[in-house]
């Protein structure tokens, strides 16, 4: 399953992994149709890193996921940070801590494995991630 994030610099779109896991593909799906990202921006963007949002206030201390504040972790050992374009579930650091933030990376970042959890990543909009990554806007 694939979405798009539509963004004032063009669209990125999304494969799901939602067969390895669900639980996290369904809070992210939720909150897509709802229209809970709607209006929100990146209020994180570090070049070489990461861009990060899905935080309706704004500031990267709001949001929560649709089980609640939080949800558990939910990890498969196949799906790593591993490369560009990986999409994944930003929490406080600490297990069980997941809400509606989420972040894709802009590089390998293989220290945010068992972390994480991985959830997708980008197959169409490189060209936008980079716009994005480089401040070109």
């Amino acid at each position: 399953m694939s979405l798009s994030i539509h963004t004032n610099y063009g669209d990125i779109k999304i494969e799901l992994f939602c067969y390895e896991v669900p639980k996290t593909c369904k809070n992210f799906l939720a909150l897509c149709a709802s229209g809970y990202y709607d209006n929100t921006k990146f209020h994180k963007n570090i070049k070489g890193f990461a861009i990060q949002g899905g935080d309706p206030t704004n500031t990267g201390k709001g949001g929560q996921s649709i089980y609640g504040k939080y949800f558990e972790d939910e990890f498969d050992s196949t799906l790593k940070h591993d490369k560009r374009g990986i999409v994944s579930m930003a929490n406080k650091g600490k297990p069980n801590t997941n809400g509606s933030q989420f972040f894709i990376t802009y590089s390998r970042q293989p220290h945010l494995n068992g972390i994480y959890p991985v959830f997708g990543k980008v197959i169409d909009g490189m060209d936008v991630l980079s716009v994005l990554e480089n401040g070109t806007f």
